[in-house]
C-alpha cells in the first residue's frame, strides 16, 4: 500500500479554494487515487460538488444531536461521493458565536481514533482564510498535512493572505515536518497575474504549480452541484484540473519551508510589476489633477 499522503488547501474567503480543491481531488480520483477530503471551513461546501448536495451535515452538528461526540458512529459522519470520494464536514457554530476552530480539532481527533484515515491514498483538507484561529492552524500545527496548496490569485490581498498562510507554515515546519508544496493561481484576470504569481512564488521560496484560467464552465457546473470533472469532462477546464491533480501527485516530498516576506516587500513586487504606483508617481498625477482642475475653473471666470 501506498503511503498515506495528507494534503492541506489554503486560501483567503471567496478565492475559489473549494471548488479548485474538489475539482483537483475529483481528477486525482481518475489517476487511481482514494480520497477523503475533511472539511475545514464552517459553512459545510468543501464537498458539496463530490456529494451533489447542498451541505452535508456536519460533526458538531450531529454530536450536539446526539449529546456528544463519543456518541456518533464513523458512518453518522462519513459520507460517499463521486467515484468513490469520501467526505467529512468539520462544522462550526452558529456566526458569531464560539471558536469555529473547534469543529476542526474535534473532527480530525475523532476521525483518526476511528479508521477513517484507513484504505485511503489522500486525506485532503480545505481550510478557511489565513493562520489566525488556531483551530484552523491545526492541519499545519498538529503535522497533519505535510504538503499545503495555497490558492491565490494576481489580487493584493490574495497574495497577502498566501504570504501570512506562508508564516504559519514556517511557525512548524521545523517542528512537524510540515511544508508549503506550492501556489495555485486561480485566474481573476487581473494584470500580469502570471507573472505576479509566479514573482511571489519565487520569493515563497516555492513554486506557482498551476494556474487554473477563468472559464465560466465552472459557475455552470457549480449552480449543478457538480465538479467540471463530472460535468463536463471533456472540457478545456477539465483538463486544467487533471494537470494540476497530476503536479500534486507528482510533488511527493518536494515542498518547500517557505521564506515569507514583508508588507514592504509585497508592495515593492507590485511596484516592480507596474500593478501600484509609488507615492511620487501618486503625488504627480495628484498635482497634474489639480493643476488641471484649477485651468479649467480660470477659464469659466
Amino acid at each position: 500500500m501506498s503511503k498515506l499522503r495528507q494534503i492541506a488547501f489554503y486560501g483567503k474567503g471567496g478565492i475559489g479554494k473549494s471548488t479548485t480543491s474538489q475539482n483537483t481531488l475529483a481528477a486525482l480520483v481518475d489517476l487511481g487515487q482514494r480520497v477523503l477530503i475533511v472539511g475545514c471551513d464552517p459553512k459545510a461546501d468543501s464537498t458539496r460538488l463530490i456529494l451533489h448536495a447542498k451541505a452535508q451535515d456536519t460533526v458538531l452538528s450531529l454530536a450536539a444531536a446526539q449529546g456528544s461526540v463519543e456518541d456518533l458512529e464513523i458512518d453518522d459522519v462519513l459520507k460517499t461521493g463521486f467515484k468513490g470520494i469520501r467526505c467529512v464536514e468539520s462544522g462550526g457554530p452558529e456566526p458569531g458565536v464560539g471558536c469555529a476552530g473547534r469543529g476542526v480539532i474535534t473532527s480530525i481527533n475523532f476521525l483518526e481514533e476511528n479508521g477513517a484515515y484507513d484504505d485511503v491514498d489522500y486525506v485532503s483538507y480545505d481550510v478557511l482564510g489565513d493562520v489566525v484561529c488556531g483551530g484552523f492552524a491545526m492541519p499545519i500545527r498538529e503535522n497533519k498535512a505535510q504538503e499545503i496548496y495555497i490558492v491565490m490569485s494576481g489580487e493584493m490581498m490574495a497574495m497577502y493572505a498566501a504570504n501570512n498562510i506562508a508564516k504559519g507554515i514556517l511557525k512548524y515546519a521545523h517542528s512537524g515536518g510540515v511544508r508549503l508544496g506550492g501556489l495555485v493561481c486561480n485566474e481573476r484576470q487581473t494584470d500580469k497575474e502570471l507573472e505576479l504569481s509566479e514573482a511571489l512564488a519565487k520569493c515563497l521560496g516555492s513554486k506557482l504549480i498551476h494556474f487554473v484560467p477563468r472559464d465560466n464552465i465552472v459557475q455552470h457546473a457549480e449552480l449543478r452541484r457538480m465538479t467540471v470533472i463530472e460535468y463536463a469532462p471533456e472540457s478545456k477546464q477539465a483538463g486544467e484540473y487533471r494537470q494540476l491533480a497530476e503536479k500534486i501527485h507528482n510533488n511527493s516530498g518536494k515542498g518547500a519551508i517557505p521564506t515569507p516576506i514583508t508588507m514592504e516587500q509585497l508592495e515593492d513586487l507590485l511596484l516592480e510589476f507596474g500593478i501600484m504606483k509609488s507615492e511620487e508617481e501618486q503625488l504627480k498625477e495628484l498635482a497634474a489633477k489639480e493643476a488641471a482642475s484649477a485651468a479649467s475653473a480660470a477659464a469659466a471666470v
